[in-house]
């Protein structure tokens, strides 16, 4: 028994060092105010409250910080968040080199098990959203409203009376889906269900997965990456999929030239172009489909589905937005213009971003050297740093009545000139998209597919919720909100 019992202690007594000495490289943080326990062992605490109380915790962190800086406890580190927006410019000139947003999403994701370093060291589908989309999308837009349109027709079954329950955080996965691969991927293959699942899959499978090695020590990472991480088969399955389709692209190139008669304007001819020789291969192609699918859904299908509630427990907004929809489309036809000529749908959408996030800190960055602020404040290296934006969103001081859904917000503000806080509740509206050099690159490509999605449903149906007014409550886990995954909406043709 002693012969067990003495290795058994060992093992606790070197355990306890090792966090200890991890906790204590974080001293140098002691200074910045801290929500919840702060002690070497009692801040575990508040890292387990921090799993399931994450948004009361930032709250609170904001009302006692305002203007200023906190932190809040993470398993095997603090993150310090920047209250206000007093300090966003500042942060926002910041370079990257001191700054990293890349080390910081390799510790939240945990690419290293999740997707694998390779395609955040050699990103060049980065390049390809930030020029090759934006350029060609206005040519690509009407296969992508298209596909919207045969999307919503299959997955809100038609009834000529009554009204159809549909699961909205499904349709809204499987939309999000069909119309980001007509784009990526090309059809027919953007409507096979097969190829959804597996883009579905994964994306919410890195989210949870990311979350679930975050809770424990980062002694224990290598171990339990290899326990939960699916991209091996996601990859494969992929890779089994797009198979024909990047085999036929390579021979036609290496045939008859880069630009080929015929040759498809997408995603994947785009990545073919300015990949490397090591990168031009069907396995680095549909790794890199798989990390645009999880960037498309993890956020774009989050912020439909919760618009989608939103709406359909404010179901009196349907007609004003159906007005505005149909004088449009009159006018202008469905276009990637007429899309951005939709003032009040846009107000709509940014209101439900505001009153429903998707992560309360979708801005957050590592510092790689000490990083010292105008009042003083030093982020110690290895440290990371968040704004969280939702914060601010509920603070009346930025946007009056601030707990109150009012669709139309961003539209009043727009009649005559804005006014300095006008102008800043604006800027501050997108920040769930990111800050400076380092935002969302397919931010505009994001916004006017969920315009085109949510213009198409007010157009053609009503909607409400089982419950008149009652929205199912949402699901969080650590900083993520998901709308909820299993309630429905009440659909009818109009």
């Amino acid at each position: 028994m002693d012969g067990i019992a003495l290795p058994a202690s060992a093992l606790v007594v070197a355990v306890a060092i090792i966090v200890g000495i991890d906790r204590m490289r974080w001293s140098k943080l002691d200074y910045i105010p801290s929500v919840g326990p702060s002690g070497r062992f009692t801040s575990y605490y508040g890292a387990v409250r921090f799993i399931m109380h994450a948004k009361h915790m930032i709250q609170k962190g904001y009302e006692q910080h305002k203007e200023g800086f906190f932190k809040v406890p993470m398993i095997d580190r603090w993150v310090v968040v920047v209250s206000g927006p007093r300090f966003l410019e500042e942060l926002r000139k910041i370079p990257d080199d001191k700054l990293s947003f890349d080390d910081a999403m390799q510790d939240i994701l945990q690419v290293k098990y999740t997707f694998g370093l390779e395609a955040q060291q050699r990103p060049y589908h980065v390049q390809v959203v930030r020029e090759h989309l934006k350029r060609n999308f206005d040519e690509l837009f009407p296969g992508v409203f298209e596909e919207i349109r045969h999307a919503f027709d299959e997955l809100v079954p038609s009834q000529q009376h009554g009204w159809v329950k549909v699961g909205a955080f499904s349709a809204a996965m499987k939309a999000t889906c069909r119309a980001s691969n007509r784009v990526f991927v090309g059809s027919p293959i953007c409507q096979s269900t097969e190829f959804e699942k597996i883009q579905s899959k994964f994306a919410l499978q890195v989210a949870t997965r990311a979350a679930v090695m975050n809770l424990f020590p980062k002694i224990l990472h290598p171990a339990i990456g290899r326990l939960l991480t699916n991209t091996p088969s996601s990859l494969r399955n992929c890779m089994e999929m797009l198979r024909p389709i990047v085999d036929e692209r390579l021979t036609n190139e290496e045939l008859r030239g880069k630009n080929w008669p015929g040759k498809p304007n997408d995603m994947l001819s785009w990545l073919i172009d300015v990949s490397s020789p090591e990168d031009r291969n069907l396995r680095s192609i549909a790794l890199r489909i798989l990390v645009l699918n999880f960037a498309s859904l993890h956020t774009s299908a989050q912020n439909f589905g919760h618009a989608l509630f939103n709406l359909a427990a404010h179901p009196q907004y349907v007609e004003p937005l159906r007005e505005e929809v149909k004088d449009v489309i009159d006018q202008y036809g469905w276009t990637r213009d007429s899309m951005s000529r939709l003032q009040k749908m846009d107000s709509f959408l940014k209101e439900s971003q505001r009153a429903s996030c998707t992560c309360l800190t979708p801005v957050v960055r590592k510092a790689m050297e000490d990083v010292i602020f105008s009042d003083g404040t030093t982020i110690p290296a290895g440290t990371h740093v968040a704004i969280s934006p939702p914060t601010m969103f509920l603070d009346d001081q930025y946007y009056p009545n601030s707990h109150e859904f009012d669709p139309f917000r961003f539209y009043s503000m727009r009649q005559g000139t804005m006014t300095k806080s006008q102008q800043l509740s604006m800027t501050l509206s997108t920040l769930h998209f990111g800050q400076g050099k380092r935002a969302c690159p397919g931010r505009t490509f994001a916004t006017t597919m969920m315009t085109t999605m949510m213009a198409y449903l007010v157009l053609n149906y009503d909607m409400k919720l089982e419950k008149d007014g009652v929205r199912p409550p949402d699901e969080w886990l650590f900083v993520n909100c998901f709308p909820n995954r299993t309630a429905e909406i009440l659909f009818k043709k109009c």
